[in-house]
């Protein structure tokens, strides 16, 4: 098979959040058709028993160790050579060594980059092949929103990288021959920010492990007592899931509070930062790293009050395929159809949010072991597979020539599939 090489920031396994969870259902597709050789980062000691589970994956991979608290000091050399500090911060000598071996040496056919920030490890590099880079969300607009809300310096520093971030993503609009997007509405808001590389901009959804995230009764009961149960789920190391349980915490709970005063708010999730670890208490609880999120899924009100990130939430798309009511903010997007286990999508309320949420339950104990929502058919052909499907593969190689006329055509829909071909698209 021809050789891929895959950069991602962080080893995309257990797959527990959105960065690891996008890039390993890709991965797992990919090698399918090519012999990927995977370079990526461990920022979690946690994170080093899986090695061997995704070494077996690839043809070849290099694992470099990333000491958070180093990095967030050497990443300050980005104010020096102008460079976004996010990018700085996932570098690392020893996988550039390896990424220019891997160049040299087995010149791959196909080289597959996840997020803006892995980018520069190829940039600079000699091409063999066609260059992807999955993007998933327009970051640097992510960046201008942490400067619009922010205060005192750190709204300088945000600043800083959004203008940054853009120029980084500029660069790779215009070098890589496709760049990717999780959502119609991200890809064309990146296609309109460079109209002149718009042809060659997809929008490609996750998927979601539908035969995992199974609505079958059985999960225990996670939660202490008998009450209406909300939970949020996610990295609450994150600044957007940080705003969103703060958010929820002390805005929308209170409220919620007036109709059902035993409410009680779940923060479940990875690396809580002290200020989501400061909400703990009176009727909201924060887990910190669970073994299974499902019981907790299952067992409650799915709420995503994400008012700053951007894309699609994983945490939606779990909760619809365990037929869960879920109710989220308008920012998220919401899942198109092709993302959706088929004959799942819970019930989402939409409006005011604490009223939202208080239509998702008639009482206690209907929303801490209510029955989950209809799911009346199979939901594999809406799940990874059907999401991969968009992805290329040695099977969805197509001509040249076509690629050029649709080039030349201009993208007037960003949703359709993607093509690595030995030969640059359109170039």
């Amino acid at each position: 098979m021809p050789p891929l090489l895959f950069l991602t920031q962080r080893i995309p396994y257990p797959p527990i959040k959105g960065e690891k969870i996008r890039p390993l259902q890709i991965l797992r597709h990919l090698a399918q058709s090519y012999d990927v050789h995977l370079g990526c980062l461990v920022d979690d000691p946690r994170d080093q028993e899986h090695v061997p589970t995704v070494a077996a994956l690839c043809a070849g991979s290099h694992f470099a160790t990333l000491d958070r608290r180093r990095a967030k000091l050497l990443c300050l050399t980005g104010l020096l050579t102008g460079e976004p500090l996010s990018v700085t911060f996932y570098r690392d000598a020893g996988l550039a060594a390896w990424v220019r071996g891997v160049m040299r040496d087995v010149r791959p056919a196909a080289v597959f980059v996840c997020s803006s920030n892995m980018a520069p490890y190829v940039l600079d590099l000699p091409v063999t092949g066609v260059r992807l880079c999955d993007l998933a969300d327009v970051d640097s607009e992510k960046w201008r929103a942490y400067a619009d809300t922010g205060a005192g310096p750190m709204r300088l520093v945000h600043a800083r990288e959004w203008r940054r971030t853009a120029a980084m993503e500029g660069r790779i609009a215009r070098e890589f021959d496709w760049s990717t997007f999780v959502s119609v509405e991200e890809a064309a808001l990146f296609a309109g920010q460079h109209p002149g590389e718009a042809a060659r901009i997809r929008a490609i959804s996750s998927g979601v492990d539908a035969a995992y995230f199974d609505p079958v009764p059985g999960y225990p009961v996670p939660y202490p007592d008998d009450r209406a149960n909300f939970v949020f789920t996610g990295t609450m190391d994150y600044p957007p899931n940080m705003d969103a349980a703060a958010w929820f915490a002390g805005t929308i709970l209170p409220i919620i509070r007036r109709t059902l005063p035993d409410a009680a708010f779940h923060i479940v999730g990875s690396s809580p930062a002290p200020q989501v670890l400061a909400l703990a208490g009176d009727g909201v609880t924060v887990t910190g790293r669970v073994p299974d999120v499902r019981p907790y899924v299952a067992h409650a009100v799915c709420v995503a009050p994400m008012r700053i990130a951007r894309g699609i939430q994983n945490k939606v798309l779990e909760a619809m395929a365990m037929a869960r009511p879920y109710w989220r903010t308008p920012p998220t997007p919401s899942p198109p159809p092709a993302s959706r286990p088929r004959g799942t999508g819970g019930r989402r309320w939409a409006g005011p949010p604490a009223p939202a949420c208080c239509k998702t339950t008639s009482g206690p104990a209907a929303c801490a072991a209510s029955t989950p929502c209809s799911r009346k058919a199979p939901p594999h052909d809406r799940s990874f597979p059907r999401a991969a499907a968009a992805w290329p593969g040695r099977r969805r190689h197509r001509r040249v020539a076509v690629l050029r006329r649709a080039r030349r055509r201009g993208a007037e829909r960003h949703d359709r599939p993607v093509c690595l071909h030995h030969h640059r698209p359109g170039r």
